[in-house]
């Protein structure tokens, strides 16, 4: 969905982010006449033959894994209810000898959560195992003290998407995703070497 900018309109206007180069980006130019501009809002929209506009999905929330579509917004949706969840955002990254991109969630656990991080990550594994298809559960998660905002408060992820895998950031904890234990555990060395030589097998 895009929308016109005027300077001339309250309702028209766009402020933009904190990022000068967010703003930038969702900024098209000479849309429907020379010189003009318009939001790009990322918005999916279905409109039916009675009139209605329905919303679909957000555009660039997605992500192909084992030749399928993988819709961050759906996996999003199941991890913000889990309990000891405070915040999370999915993306995919790439791995070495695969196709198109491996879910990555990062999370930041609910402050007073007293369970240890193994029991966390074990309901956490549970709930994403059972509620989604195989194809579709982060092989990775990342555990974070906090995830930066926007101004408008959605979480940003390009720059945890350039962290790949196995990028060090202060306070992260990562973890892949084990088939054979149906949990997570650390990403370890050993296990960053399995999976840069496509060996792991969870992937």
């Amino acid at each position: 969905m895009v929308s016109t900018i005027r300077a001339d309109n309250p309702l028209l206007q766009f402020e933009g982010y904190l990022n000068r180069k967010e703003t930038d980006q969702k900024i098209i130019r000479n849309v429907f006449a020379e010189g003009d501009s318009c939001f790009v809002s990322g918005d999916l929209l279905h409109w039916d033959r009675l009139g209605y506009v329905y919303f679909k999905d957000r555009t660039g929330d997605t992500f192909r894994w084992k030749g399928e579509n993988v819709s961050t917004t759906e996996v999003e949706a199941i991890l913000h209810p889990t309990d000891g969840v405070a915040d999370a955002t999915v993306y995919g990254v790439a791995v070495p000898g695969n196709e198109g991109r491996a879910g990555m969630a990062a999370v930041v656990r609910t402050e007073g959560d007293e369970r240890s991080e193994n029991a966390f990550l074990d309901s956490l594994a549970e709930r994403l195992i059972n509620s989604l298809p195989s194809y579709a559960v982060p092989r990775f998660i990342r555990l974070c003290p906090h995830v930066d905002k926007t101004g408008t408060y959605k979480l940003v992820k390009t720059n945890l998407q350039r962290l790949g895998y196995s990028g060090q950031a202060d306070g992260h904890r990562l973890f892949v995703l084990s088939s054979k234990l149906r949990s997570y555990e650390p990403l370890d060395d050993e296990a960053i070497r399995l999976v840069d030589g496509a060996r792991h097998p969870s992937l």
